[in-house]
């Protein structure tokens, strides 16, 4: 198997995981990781030996999610995941935790939300998510102040969320 091949799946993990991060539902989530593996193998001649085999998928991996948000969505059922789930969650408290940042960055502008995952989560520098999203520096740099900004006003509850005041009315 050539190398380029073994840098391609030895990225997958960390494509489904900013896949999961960027696009709420899992299913959905699964579906851009196959398609951007799907391009990427197919434009595999187009990638420049000995540079960035990740930045390059994540590059494909932004711009097919930028092009499935910009058309209009197919009515579709989704099944019901838990049937499946095999993991045990840590306590109920961590569980809240990872619910409330998952809503909250839900709530972040798409472009801070895509930088901020890609340097937080994926601990890309600054220079290869610049490459990636093909923006400036100085871009990545104010998305990501603004994010965590604003990431961190969300969680300290002094923005009302959608997700906490549906939350406040079942508990009441």
């Amino acid at each position: 198997m050539p190398e380029q091949d073994h840098l391609l799946i030895a990225c997958i993990p960390r494509l489904r995981r900013y896949a999961r991060a960027l696009v709420s539902d899992h299913a959905q989530a699964d579906d851009l990781v196959q398609d951007t593996l799907e391009r990427a193998w197919n434009k595999l001649a187009l990638w420049r030996n000995g540079s960035d085999m990740r930045a390059w998928l994540f590059g494909i991996m932004h711009n097919l999610h930028v092009n499935q948000v910009r058309k209009p969505a197919l009515a579709t059922v989704a099944m019901d995941e838990d049937a499946f789930a095999q993991a045990v969650r840590a306590s109920q408290s961590d569980q809240l935790e990872v619910r409330d940042l998952h809503g909250a960055l839900q709530l972040l502008p798409g472009d801070q939300r895509a930088v901020l995952l890609l340097v937080a989560l994926e601990q890309m520098s600054y220079e290869e998510v610049a490459n990636t999203l093909d923006i400036p520096i100085g871009t990545v740099m104010s998305r990501l102040a603004r994010g965590r900004e604003k990431l961190r006003v969300l969680m300290q509850g002094r923005a009302a969320a959608p997700a906490s005041a549906v939350a406040l009315k079942v508990v009441k």
